[in-house]
């Protein structure tokens, strides 16, 4: 008799226990697709690109993680195909080999880190779900390292471990008032937030440049170092500035000289994490352009591109205690604002004054 009525003398009543009706969790319905050809080897631009439309078949909401991964919201996909994820997820692989001889790797989870975590949960190839439902998400990271975390690195999982937190599941048993105090205010609240499953960052509609470039051009063949080096300094604020407003972080830095006679050298380091902090890409710009050792050379350009971009809210960025770093990039927020509001020339580092700035494209 619960939950139905019943009829006493000829009335009608509700029985004293109303049933409960709790509705169906929503699926999962944010894709992470990882591709890597069959073949082996590096997955090339153009397959890149195909596979990303191949994924935009499906749903337009696709945002590309180069050089060889994205990100799909398929909430969309499912009324109007009228399949499940899995099914989808399925449907994906099978044009992804067929078209590109890539096979996928699908990670399915209700909001991106979730997906992520899915996807990296196992060998390579295969479709993992995380799936919906109360205390689901909870159960599928409880055991997991602090590190597995998307954005805690090294030395922060290092110094949850030193406190007894060295699993997700402890983590989130933390009450947030403690993970602040160990971590700081805006990092313990993100990272109790992880650790409970909750990320709310959308999936964007659209794919970003995987590349962004800048070049200066001496007014006449340069032979000294240092004058090179301030150049160098120019192109790496201008590539930070542009990275940071355009809300991306690179990969990596690729710097090309190119010499009186028409003839130019390359070379290309990756970054221990992606990144847009100037400071950065200077550094590693000068000891890119220092390794080349052109004592000699009469150089008549020099430009750095940013490489392997990614939108900056799905990288890691490793916590850091040194109070220089920390006061290194508030002072680098400072400037973004002031350039925001009088434009790019109204501050810049002191050292590159005397070469133009460069454009960024």
């Amino acid at each position: 008799m619960n939950g139905r009525t019943h009829a006493t003398h000829g009335r009608t009543h509700l029985s004293a226990v109303p049933a409960v009706y709790e509705p169906e969790p929503p699926a999962p319905t944010v894709f992470h697709v990882h591709f890597h050809p069959v073949a082996g080897g590096a997955l090339g631009e153009g397959a890149y690109d195909g596979l990303l439309a191949l994924l935009g078949e499906l749903t337009p909401l696709v945002q590309a993680l180069p050089p060889d991964a994205a990100l799909a919201e398929v909430r969309g996909a499912l009324r109007y195909f009228g399949h499940g994820p899995q099914e989808l997820a399925a449907l994906l692989r099978v044009r992804a080999l067929a078209r590109y001889g890539a096979d996928c790797t699908v990670g399915i989870g209700a909001n991106p880190m979730l997906a992520r975590m899915a996807a990296q949960d196992g060998p390579a190839g295969g479709i993992r779900t995380v799936p919906a439902g109360p205390g689901a998400a909870a159960a599928f990271l409880a055991r997991k390292p602090a590190a597995a975390l998307y954005g805690v690195g090294p030395a922060t999982a290092r110094t949850l471990c030193t406190y007894g937190l060295d699993s997700v599941g402890r983590i989130a048993a933390t009450p947030l008032p403690v993970l602040q105090r160990i971590l700081g205010a805006a990092a313990g609240r993100r990272i109790h937030e992880l650790a409970h499953g909750i990320d709310p960052t959308p999936v964007g509609p659209a794919a970003q440049a995987r590349s962004m470039g800048a070049e200066h051009r001496f007014a006449a063949d340069e032979l000294d170092p240092e004058y090179r080096r301030r150049a160098l300094l120019t192109l790496a604020d201008g590539l930070g500035a542009g990275l940071r407003e355009s809300g991306q972080v690179a990969r990596g830095l690729k710097l090309t000289v190119r010499y009186a006679d028409g003839s130019s050298t390359t070379r290309t380091r990756a970054f221990a994490e992606p990144t847009a902090h100037t400071p950065e890409l200077t550094a590693t710009a000068y000891v890119l352009h220092d390794a080349l050792g052109l004592q000699r050379a009469r150089v008549r350009a020099v430009a750095l591109r940013a490489e392997g971009l990614t939108d900056a809210g799905h990288a890691a960025h490793q916590l850091t205690f040194d109070p220089a770093d920390e006061r290194a990039r508030r002072i680098e927020e400072t400037v973004d604002k002031v350039r925001e509001l009088f434009g790019p020339g109204a501050v810049g580092p002191a050292a590159s004054l005397g070469t133009d700035r460069p454009e960024v494209a």
